[in-house]
């Protein structure tokens, strides 16, 4: 029982599945862990625990009868505050929804719960999913178990440190400048953030509850500790959103190769506008060597035809945009006319751009899609950078663009941290985060694998094979 935390969600499912431990079991297992050990960490939030052993008695008693309600029969697990779940309180992180209860769960949620899931609890972020720090002011602030006095990130800080803790074995976390990525990054654990559009994310906060709008750039995936995980989680989680549901379906196509000796694969690992911490760096390039050494083609040279300044100036006005909705009516047009160069100044212009300068960005997104999409017909995948340095130390300061953060002994911009999502944020592509490694203060680095459109399957299998090769996600001491 004690190897259970870190087990897996396949694996535990298939061990109920063949009886070696019950649900309630593994369910009762997860609850005195999270009692036990995460106090310091603060990631789960809230917890469900008599609707969680009910729910499992009942995937018991159905397994008796030889029913098997999916892929997950029985499987406790967290999703982020942000996804609505009926019947549990869901925040997003803010006061006014400290006490808020949905009737009804998030299609993400609803689609776990379909393949057998049991949702316990709910694991912590920032203020409507709004940072890349994890803090609020109804639950406090999240540490990673590394270091307290690090962040493991956000927006899906307590996702990401849940699991390297071994709280849960399978994660919902989200993703619209990075959310799921950077945490994975900072907290030692894996992520996937799927192509745009492919995975239903109604009923997730922002908007307020009730809302249909789903966002430009913004993502729900599954986080975990291996990648057969992800794949398990996105291939429950994939599928057509409520308005396409009577026509459309989704097959993604499997991946491109078999073999690891297959691959193509490009690598873009440091660039002017943002610069890496050394040792961030030499982890990544071990990680690319390791994959040249198993056999695949690997080229430090390949880009898609356009830089990153050029990339992450339009994911960042496109990103601003996105999220504009939270921005008062009332400031919008004294945003408009915010004055400087300041990163506050920048930041509330592109918040109040017109429809027109929308267009204007947008039309750019499509043309660097089209590169990536005459690129990927050469390569298969790019390795990138997800952050220039580890796990940052917590800094709650206002107003956020204001913050600044040290990367190999200089101060940088806060916005410095998310200049690497840019490329496949931007561009809609799917991109999969494994740990390479850790730092000499063990706080650990991952690495992004960026795919073409669609082809998730691609960069998960990719990433299947590395973090084989480097030993899988490394576990917090005392954990």
């Amino acid at each position: 029982m004690t190897e259970l935390a870190f087990v897996g969600a396949n694996a535990l499912a298939r061990d109920i599945r063949e009886r070696r431990i019950s649900s309630r079991e593994a369910v009762d297992y997860f609850l005195a862990r999270v009692e036990a050990l995460d106090r310091p960490i603060n990631s789960v939030v809230t917890v469900d625990a008599a609707r969680a052993r009910r729910e499992a008695d009942a995937a018991d008693a159905a397994l008796a009868r030889g029913e098997i309600r999916g892929p997950l029969h029985g499987v406790p697990m967290t999703v982020k505050d942000s996804f609505q779940t009926a019947g549990m309180r869901t925040t997003s992180g803010a006061p006014e929804l400290s006490d808020f209860i949905p009737d009804e769960d998030a299609w993400p949620v609803a689609r776990l719960r379909s393949a057998g899931a049991i949702i316990f609890g709910k694991t912590n972020l920032p203020i409507y999913a709004g940072d890349m720090q994890s803090y609020n002011q109804v639950f406090g602030t999240t540490n990673i178990p590394y270091d307290l006095t690090r962040t493991p990130g956000g927006s899906s800080g307590g996702a990401a440190a849940a699991l390297a803790c071994g709280f849960t074995p399978l994660e919902l976390g989200s993703d619209i400048g990075g959310s799921i990525r950077l945490p994975a990054h900072m907290s030692g654990v894996a992520g996937h953030k799927p192509s745009f559009g492919i995975v239903p994310a109604h009923g997730q906060i922002p908007g307020p509850p009730g809302t249909l709008t789903l966002a430009d750039l913004a993502v729900a995936g599954p986080m975990a500790r291996t990648v057969e995980d992800l794949e398990l989680g996105l291939s429950i989680l994939a599928g057509p959103n409520r308005w396409d549901l009577p026509a459309w379906r989704l097959e993604l196509p499997p991946p491109r190769h078999v073999e690891l000796r297959e691959y193509r694969v490009a690598v873009w690992l440091d660039d002017p506008i943002c610069r890496l911490e050394p040792e961030v760096l030499a982890l990544l390039e071990h990680a690319a060597r390791t994959l040249a050494s198993a056999g695949a083609v690997v080229d430090y040279e390949a880009r898609p035809g356009f830089s990153l300044e050029k990339v992450f100036t339009t994911f960042a006005a496109l990103l601003q945009a996105a999220l504009s909705g939270a921005v008062p009516a009332e400031k919008i047009e004294k945003y408009a006319t915010a004055t400087g160069d300041t990163p506050a100044a920048r930041l509330k212009r592109l918040q109040a751009m017109r429809h027109r300068e929308w267009l204007s960005h947008n039309e750019r997104r499509l043309q660097m899609r089209r590169k990536w999409e005459e690129f990927f017909k050469t390569w298969d995948a790019m390795l990138m950078p997800v952050m220039p340095c580890p796990a940052i130390p917590h800094d709650h300061s206002e107003p956020i663009a204001s913050r600044s953060v040290m990367v190999g002994g200089e101060r940088r911009s806060y916005w410095d941290l998310n200049t690497w999502m840019a490329p496949a944020g931007a561009c809609y592509l799917p991109a999969t985060v494994i740990p390479v490694g850790c730092v000499a203060n063990r706080l650990p680095v991952g690495i992004q694998i960026v795919g073409p459109f669609l082809e998730d399957r691609t960069t998960l299998h990719l990433a299947k094979h590395l973090l084989t090769l480097l030993g899988g996600c490394p576990r917090p001491p005392g954990f």
